[in-house]
């Protein structure tokens, strides 16, 4: 359990600012634009607001951070493992509500993992090939 309340540690997570995600989604912007992939919008106001989207095509990309969303590439920390273990559960579920409901509205949804970003042919594949499924 916290040893904080609920508000205090809301107020303290408010506080936290980002970094830009260097590692996720600036990475995956700049091999987006490499590959000559337009037509995109950062974070734009669909439902679960994705990375990036091709809004005429439906096609939504989140970048996950591994810890946050609990890749098996990361591990819990030592100590507060319950509260940890909650929040990244939680994380994972609302991830899953929000690929559903994005699929129900016709939506394609890809979900790329931090540590994929670091293998960038890879990657430019994955998103290229659901850019070409969504054209059809």
């Amino acid at each position: 359990m916290d040893h904080v309340s609920k508000e205090v540690r809301s107020q303290i997570m408010r506080s936290v600012k980002s970094k830009g995600g260097r590692s996720t989604e600036a990475a995956l912007g700049k091999l987006i634009r490499a590959a000559g992939m337009v037509g995109y919008r950062k974070n734009w106001r669909v439902e679960g607001k994705p990375d990036f989207a091709w809004p005429k095509r439906k096609l939504a990309v989140f970048v996950d951070g591994c810890f946050w969303h609990g890749h098996s590439c990361k591990k819990l920390p030592e100590s507060n493992t319950a509260f940890w273990k909650s929040k990244i559960e939680a994380n994972q579920m609302r991830d899953k509500k929000v690929s559903s409901m994005l699929r129900r509205m016709g939506w394609r949804v890809i979900r790329i993992r931090e540590c994929k970003v670091k293998n960038p042919a890879s990657l430019a594949r994955i998103v290229r090939a659901h850019c070409a499924e969504s054209r059809n």
